[in-house]
């Protein structure tokens, strides 16, 4: 597959495009910076573009299989979540291209909780993480408003933590996943993996999914 990702130099971009290169796909990396990141890999493509211009993206994606954004605006820029998403739909709907977003576990709904959301719970989502899981949230639902591109938006489990790629986990769809001791954790490296399992067998068209061990 030929894959655009938007956010690669990223924690969690970094592992996507890792997984994405180990599988065998042909990976263009997108940047602001006209310079080329030192550590990124060799075989990989790279292209000066901005997601928030809606012309960037439909250069970038137009003959592409699939484009994956894992971007997060930096902390107190929580709101330019929600300009970057409305961008990269409507580029998309001009190009037909599938889109994997890399989300936010706010939106999930506590198990047992009568339908609490994980942002308005301080055991899983603490005040300095409450601006961005907002702006997740609204991230969520622009895409759910987007009916004519194919997405799919990928929300993690609570806590994401450096670790293996274990291919061992749970996936969900609207509820977040907890283990006996009441924990949601997920791997960067799983999480990964599940993004490139999901572009290579789509399962979640037009609809959010979760993981967690």
């Amino acid at each position: 597959m030929r894959i655009t990702i938007f956010g690669a130099t990223g924690n969690i971009g970094q592992r996507i495009l890792n997984e994405a290169l180990q599988r065998g796909h042909t990976v263009t990396a997108v940047s602001r910076n006209p310079n080329r990141p030192k550590d990124l890999p060799k075989p990989v493509h790279f292209q000066i573009g901005d997601i928030y211009n809606q012309e960037d993206v439909i250069r970038l994606c137009r003959d592409q299989d699939l484009v994956i954004s894992a971007t997060r605006p930096p902390a107190g820029d929580e709101h330019e979540l929600a300009d970057m998403t409305c961008a990269i739909l409507a580029a998309l709907a001009e190009t037909g291209t599938r889109l994997l977003l890399m989300g936010g576990a706010g939106s999930l709904v506590v198990p047992n909780s009568g339908g609490t959301l994980v942002v308005d719970d301080e055991r899983f989502v603490q005040s300095p993480w409450r601006a961005i899981a907002l702006a997740c949230c609204e991230q969520l639902a622009i895409c759910q408003k987007h009916p004519q591109v194919n997405w799919s938006y990928l929300s993690p489990a609570a806590s994401l933590v450096e670790g293996e790629r274990s291919n061992n986990f749970r996936l969900g769809k609207d509820e977040l996943l907890i283990d006996n001791n009441g924990d949601s954790k997920i791997s960067m490296e799983d999480l990964a993996v599940a993004m490139l399992n999901e572009a290579e067998n789509p399962q979640h068209h037009q609809q959010r999914f979760t993981l967690a061990y």
